[in-house]
């Protein structure tokens, strides 16, 4: 099973940008499509899909919330994926998880890595 650790969150101010990135163990990244999920804090959140990209990295989706703010991309070479997050509002301040799966349809059943935090301020 893929092994997934994400870094690259912070604090950032409303506005500002963020790289996350999410390295993955194995031999066959290529295999997976990928993708990134958000669970924001406080009772009642469940995770919420942000971006996800193909295989060979030609196919991109993005949740409405993010559409034209971030951009999902991704290195076959150095088993690696990134989410670019430009003009960064509070609502984005979640706990941030990369996802690996054979299908994008099925990236929401994980596996997941540990998360990194997103925090932005106003």
């Amino acid at each position: 099973q893929v092994q997934l650790v994400e870094s690259g969150g912070g604090l950032v101010q409303a506005g500002g940008s963020l790289r996350l990135s999410c390295a993955a163990s194995g031999r066959t990244f290529s295999f997976y499509a990928m993708g990134w999920f958000r669970q924001a804090p406080g009772p009642g959140k469940e995770r919420e899909f942000v971006a996800a990209i193909s295989g060979s990295g030609g196919s991109t989706y993005y949740g409405d919330s993010v559409k034209g703010r971030f951009t999902i991309s991704r290195d076959n070479a150095k088993n690696t994926v990134y989410l670019q997050m430009n003009s960064l509002k509070p609502e984005d301040t979640a706990v941030y998880y990369c996802a690996a799966a054979m299908t994008i349809g099925t990236l929401h059943l994980g596996p997941w890595g540990q998360g990194t935090q997103v925090t932005v301020s106003s």
